[in-house]
């Protein structure tokens, strides 16, 4: 199984691309580099939103699948299709796979401000299922908060 839209690696540089709706969120925290990014690169933020991820690696990395799952029913499949580790960035981007209820890609960008740290999650995605679709408005909302959430989440975690 592959990623199921074509603009796969698109959310790591460079405008996103048209035809999705887009998402961008930043903050800075109060913490360096190394600390967030163990957090993000070992699944950490994803398990403290409550997604519950089961993935093929204990780290993000390109070629891991990670499936998120939510409120017990809802099964979200992705693919990391980025990934990078230096002394100044950590991320990774994960693409849709089949039976995820988008398609599309989300990043999540930790850059190093000296003793700080700038975090970003940027997205593109659709409806990828009927009833996604159906649920477009709800799930546009619901997409949002998810977004702040991985934010004052990471904020969280570094108290």
């Amino acid at each position: 199984m592959n990623p199921n839209y074509p603009e796969v690696g698109a959310t790591r540089s460079g405008p996103l691309p048209a035809g999705y709706r887009h998402l961008e969120r930043a903050t800075v925290l109060d913490a360096p580099l190394a600390r967030p990014a163990e957090i993000l690169m070992t699944w950490g933020l994803h398990e403290r939103c409550g997604l519950h991820p089961a993935a093929t690696a204990p780290r993000a990395a390109v070629g891991v699948d990670v499936t998120l799952r939510f409120a017990g029913v809802l099964r979200i499949p992705c693919r990391v299709v980025w990934a990078e580790e230096t002394p100044e960035f950590a991320g990774f981007g994960y693409g849709s796979l089949p039976g995820h209820p988008e398609r599309g890609e989300a990043a999540f960008l930790l850059e190093a401000l000296g003793d700080r740290t700038r975090f970003t999650v940027r997205s593109f995605s659709v409806p990828g299922t009927f009833a996604s679709r159906l649920a477009a408005p709800a799930a546009r909302l619901l997409q949002a908060k998810a977004t702040d959430r991985w934010l004052t989440a990471m904020a969280e975690a570094l108290r």
